[in-house]
């Protein structure tokens, strides 16, 4: 039996259909006006008008959430964890490890690969680390950071079941050529992020995407555009944004999106364990985390992550750029399934994965519908 939704405005992410309806089980069959709908008599009929249904949202860059971590290297909790954010609206998800030492770094491949097996809401993995440059490490520990290293990387891409979509790494350092040729040859794709690089050091890289733009990589000054000014300028770079309005205050928020358009930025969480959980001590990479006013933070006071829920980052982004929620819709599923390859995501299309969300009038998430099962919120 199919389920239908009728008389939503539907995101497509190719065109906004006003009066729509959209037929799907595990998969989407039809979608398009009301007026084009033909009826069948096993479809589920559910009226959703005055509603608002987008694409589910797609996260690259999230460490955990919930209480729980993707380097505590537990399929189960793994899977827990990745549950609990699909009622923030998130249908596909890169678990990311961060800076650690290699057997911490083995036992979260293996974990994050056996959880995977079970839950196709796990798209990939993004390898945050340890390959980066230490006067950027920000809430990296620093003695795990390494040069980029193949036969490393080699070894937890073979872990993981070849998983590995997304890599953080200092093109400045030694060793990272080779590294960028096999990220190429593997469907990586490298990004900078905890980084000292130039800008003709970054010419001269491989990197297509940049690691939370603006967060623990060289600054963008007028006589050295550093990473955040190469990745302004440079048209086929992806820019993650992290929008919470504390990592990036929405005045910057707003100039990354008019330099680079909605079609080159993917909204990311870069969540931790204390995203979901009461405000007060927490842990990142063993390391003891202070959560106040929505903020994470070290001991240090360097962020430490986020507590920052996708659906958060959704409405920020409008509200902090006045984009259109069509534009949103593509900073938050689009780019993300084109950049990396995931074709049955990203659209609200005949054949695509039923991935999607439903908003009420004042946009508050209603239900999310991870390969055609709901996840209600209220």
């Amino acid at each position: 039996m199919s389920t239908v939704l009728k008389h939503a405005v539907i995101y497509t992410g190719e065109s906004v259909i006003k009066d729509g309806y959209i037929r799907f089980d595990k998969t989407i069959e039809s979608v398009g006006p009301v007026a084009d709908y033909v009826a069948k008599g096993e479809d589920e009929i559910i009226i959703v008008e005055g509603k608002t249904i987008v694409p589910g949202f797609i996260d690259v860059h999230s460490h955990g959430g919930y209480g729980l971590d993707a380097m505590d290297g537990d399929a189960d909790q793994i899977n827990t964890m990745v549950n609990k954010m699909v009622h923030e609206g998130i249908t596909s998800i890169f678990p990311t490890t961060m800076t650690q030492s290699n057997a911490n770094i083995d036992q979260a491949m293996v974990g994050i690969a056996q959880a995977a097996e079970k839950n196709p809401v796990i798209q990939g993995i993004h390898l945050e680390g340890p390959f980066i440059a230490e006067i950027f490490k920000g809430a990296q520990p620093a003695k795990y950071i390494k040069d980029p290293d193949v036969d490393l990387l080699d070894h937890w891409n073979q872990l993981s079941g070849n998983r590995v979509k997304l890599i953080t790494y200092a093109p400045e350092d030694k060793g990272a050529k080779a590294f960028e040729n096999y990220c190429l040859a593997h469907g990586i794709v490298p990004s900078v992020g905890h980084s000292n690089a130039t800008r003709e050091q970054l010419r001269a890289s491989k990197a297509t995407h940049v690691t939370h733009l603006y967060n623990a990589q060289r600054e963008f000054k007028h006589r050295e555009p550093g990473v955040t000014g190469h990745a302004m300028l440079e048209n086929n770079m992806y820019a993650e944004l992290i929008c919470d309005g504390f990592h990036i205050v929405p005045d910057m928020i707003k100039l990354a999106y008019e330099q680079k358009g909605a079609d080159r930025i993917e909204l990311v969480t870069d969540s931790m364990r204390a995203k979901g959980m009461p405000e007060g001590e927490s842990e990142l990479g063993g390391q003891k985390v202070i959560v106040k006013d929505k903020q994470a933070r070290l001991e240090s006071g360097n962020l430490a992550g986020s507590v920052l829920t996708f659906v958060d980052a959704f409405k920020n982004i409008m509200a902090f750029t006045g984009c259109s929620l069509e534009e949103a819709v593509q900073m938050s599923s689009v780019n993300q399934a084109k950049e990396f390859g995931l074709e049955q995501k990203g659209l609200l299309t005949a054949g695509k994965d039923a991935d999607l969300n439903v908003f009420d009038q004042q946009l508050n998430l209603e239900a999310t519908y991870s390969l055609g099962n709901v996840f209600k919120n209220n």
